[in-house]
C-alpha cells in the first residue's frame, strides 16, 4: 500500500495575517481589466453553472442508490490512492470526521467500500474499492471525461493545458504543490497498473463521441446493489 502522506494545509480564516480583504459588490464583467477591485461577477456565475452541470451527469446515478456528492468524493479518491488512510482522506476533503464516518459507514455497509486494518498497526483503517465500487467510481470519471474532454475541444488547441494552470492557480498557493503532487503520484500508480498497450484513460461513454456537442451521452447501467 502506497501511503499518500500529502497533508494539505488548513484553509485561512478571515482576519488572519496575510490573507486579503475580499471586495464585494455586483455587476461588471472581465472586460475592463482585472484591477484588484473589479468584481468578476460574470466568471462567478459561469463557475457555478459549469459545476452545476458538471456534477449533474453523476447525481443521477447517486440519487438513484441514495447518495450524494460527499458518496461520489469519497469513491474517487480512494479509487486513486487505494489503501489510503481515513486520515489522509479527511486531509484532502476537509470535512470533520463525523461526516466522513456516516458517509464511509453506508459505502462499506453497501459494498463498494472494504475498510481494512494496517499490517503495521490494526488500529490504522485503510480504504480499497471494491469490484462494484470500482465499477462505480469509473462510470463517474467516463461521465465527467466526456463532458470536459467536449469543452476542451470546442476551446481549441493548448485548452488543456491553460485550463489546468487556471484551476492549478485557483487553488491557495500554499495548497498548490501538495495537490500537484497528490494527482501526480495517483498517475503514476494508475500508469504502473496499466496492462502495456492498453490506455489509462477514461473512454468516451456509450452513445456519444467524445467531441459530440449534443446530448449527454446514454446513461450508464446503475450497478447493482
Amino acid at each position: 500500500m502506497a501511503d499518500i502522506n500529502v497533508s494539505l494545509s488548513p484553509r485561512p480564516t478571515k482576519g488572519d495575517p496575510g490573507v486579503p480583504a475580499r471586495s464585494g459588490g455586483m455587476g461588471g464583467g472581465i472586460g475592463g481589466g482585472m484591477g484588484e477591485g473589479d468584481p468578476l461577477v460574470d466568471v462567478i456565475e459561469l463557475f457555478f453553472f459549469a459545476y452545476r452541470n458538471f456534477v449533474s451527469d453523476p447525481d443521477e446515478i447517486l440519487q438513484g442508490i441514495g447518495f450524494g456528492r460527499a458518496h461520489h468524493r469519497v469513491l474517487h479518491f480512494v479509487n486513486r490512492h487505494p489503501g489510503m488512510r481515513v486520515t489522509d482522506l479527511l486531509d484532502i476533503l476537509r470535512i470533520t470526521k463525523q461526516s466522513l464516518g456516516r458517509v464511509l459507514r453506508e459505502l462499506v455497509d453497501q459494498g463498494f467500500i472494504d475498510s481494512r486494518a494496517g499490517a503495521s498497526d490494526r488500529r490504522q483503517r485503510l480504504l480499497h474499492l471494491t469490484p462494484k465500487g470500482e465499477a462505480l467510481a469509473q462510470q463517474f470519471v467516463t461521465l465527467q471525461s466526456h463532458r470536459i474532454r467536449r469543452a476542451l475541444e470546442e476551446c481549441g488547441p493548448d485548452s488543456r493545458e491553460t485550463a489546468r494552470r487556471f484551476l492549478v492557480a485557483m487553488i491557495d498557493p500554499e495548497d498548490r504543490g501538495p495537490v500537484e503532487k497528490l494527482i501526480a503520484r495517483a498517475d503514476q500508480q494508475a500508469e504502473a497498473k496499466t496492462p502495456p498497450g492498453a490506455s489509462g484513460k477514461a473512454a468516451p461513454p456509450a452513445g456519444g463521441s467524445s467531441g459530440a456537442t449534443g446530448n449527454r451521452p446514454a446513461p450508464p447501467v446503475r450497478p447493482a446493489g
